[in-house]
């Protein structure tokens, strides 16, 4: 039961959004990735496991080219991580917490989120971008604490690369197989490994 309710969870978040996004790719190409990216990564909730995970499988099938793809995530995500630095930064916390509706962010959220920066630091910053769903969260807490940008950045560019290549190399090897059977058995798969590094990461904030 508790695998099929984790299978669930993540699944509908892939294929909920998956032909929205799908079309918009196929759209507007590199464009697309860098704003979906971007979107994400300033607590827009915009899924990046679906943007990446289609990504590679469209560099699987020669519509997009690999490498510049990543660029273009990579560079998106910079780009959406640095608005909400620059506003935990400049306008600082009390004006962040009394508006939290805009920033799609619940007040337990982003405490735990502040407290495990404070505690953590550096370590904070990195492997938050390998937590999904909430990996973009740390961005407000570093720029309340005036964390050096040259650290945030080295830190977070580090973690994001890692995620965006690891999602885009699963999406041009995995799900670019011509067998509906596997693909769907490597989505459960991966859908129940996301949602225990989330599970994981969360109980350890909370403590």
């Amino acid at each position: 039961m508790f695998l099929l309710s984790i299978f669930g969870f993540f699944s509908s978040l892939i294929f909920n959004s998956y032909a929205a996004i799908s079309g918009f790719i196929t759209a507007y190409g590199y464009a697309a990735i860098f704003i979906l990216m971007a979107l994400e990564s300033s607590s827009i909730p915009v899924p990046s496991e679906v943007v990446l995970l289609l990504a590679g499988l469209f560099a699987a099938k020669h519509l997009i080219n690999f490498p510049i793809a990543l660029i273009v995530a990579l560079a998106g995500a910079i780009f959406g991580t640095m608005i909400d630095y620059v506003i935990g930064y400049f306008i600082g916390k009390d004006v962040v917490y009394k508006h939290l509706k805009l920033f799609h962010l619940k007040k337990e959220t982003l405490d735990n989120f502040d407290a495990w920066f404070e505690k953590n630091g550096i370590a904070a910053v990195f492997f938050t971008r390998l937590v999904p769903i909430v990996r973009t969260f740390i961005n407000f807490p570093a720029g309340f604490a005036k964390m050096p940008l040259k650290e945030f950045l080295t830190y977070s560019i580090i973690g994001m690369f890692i995620w965006d290549l690891v999602l885009m190399l699963f999406g041009f090897y995995v799900l670019s197989v011509n067998n509906a059977v596997l693909v769907l058995a490597a989505i459960g798969v991966f859908a129940i490994l996301l949602y225990v590094v989330y599970k994981l990461a969360m109980k350890k904030m909370k403590k």
